[in-house]
């Protein structure tokens, strides 16, 4: 990972959080409370998504973490999932040429490999043609899970013990961190869930432990830069102790 976007590198007084991590809640909802199909919210809210990423370049935020589909979400309609990952990989195919015009690096982060093939090439395609760029680390949440995570980090150390590269009294917490998903890189300084839902639905659950929390009841499609904003200030204003006094 580039240095721009390492953990050691951070100073932990600063005035907008480095890493925002957003629970995109309220699609369906807001279609329904407009009276139109859920298809046509999960649309609008790929407007919201690329509005929260200008305003992320603009407020010198420099991760962003969206969560796009859970491991749950394949447990909704089977037309609604093909609907969702056909979408996923149009953006992809139509987006990743701005984002490398924006110097955006793309990482998508889950469990890949259950993916269809086609939306598996566009998503290789898409991080490599943005590697190289360093303004805003932008991943995107795709079948994630934070337990999936965290087993699948233990997967990994286990089979470096079986194979007598590491040794069990090795492991400690920077260890298991290493091997998730978002490793070596600034940590969740704010989590902001949209919709009026308040649980992190098995989002970034090793990575957030000390993350600051804000929910609103605004629905993600009407997620605008005010909302954004009083996140961020709501952020500005907490006193991160991190477990001191």
């Amino acid at each position: 990972m580039k240095k721009k976007f390492l953990k050691k590198n951070i100073d932990h007084i600063y005035y907008y959080p480095k890493h925002v991590a957003i629970i995109m809640d309220g699609n369906r909802r807001w279609a329904k409370k407009n009276k139109k199909l859920k298809f046509l919210g999960h649309k609008e809210g790929i407007k919201t998504v690329k509005k929260i990423i200008s305003l992320s370049l603009k407020y010198k935020i420099k991760v962003l973490t969206l969560y796009a589909f859970s491991s749950e979400n394949w447990k909704r309609s089977d037309q609604e999932i093909k609907f969702l990952m056909n979408l996923f990989q149009r953006i992809l195919d139509i987006e990743t040429i701005n984002l490398k015009k924006q110097d955006i690096c793309l990482k998508i982060i889950g469990n890949i490999n259950q993916l269809n093939f086609s939306l598996q090439k566009s998503i290789t395609k898409a991080e490599l043609l943005t590697k190289n760029n360093h303004k805003l680390l932008l991943n995107i949440a795709i079948n994630y899970g934070g337990r999936w995570d965290i087993i699948n980090s233990v997967k990994k150390i286990a089979f470096k013990i079986y194979k007598k590269i590491l040794h069990p009294n090795d492991i400690n917490e920077n260890m298991i961190s290493n091997y998730l998903c978002l490793n070596n890189i600034f940590p969740v300084d704010l989590v902001i869930r949209t919709g009026g839902e308040y649980r992190i639905s098995n989002f970034l659950i090793w990575q957030i432990a000390y993350s600051e929390l804000y929910f609103t009841q605004t629905l993600w499609p009407d997620f605008n830069e005010y909302d954004f904003k009083q996140a961020l200030n709501s952020f500005k204003k907490r006193n991160r102790r991190f477990g001191g006094n």
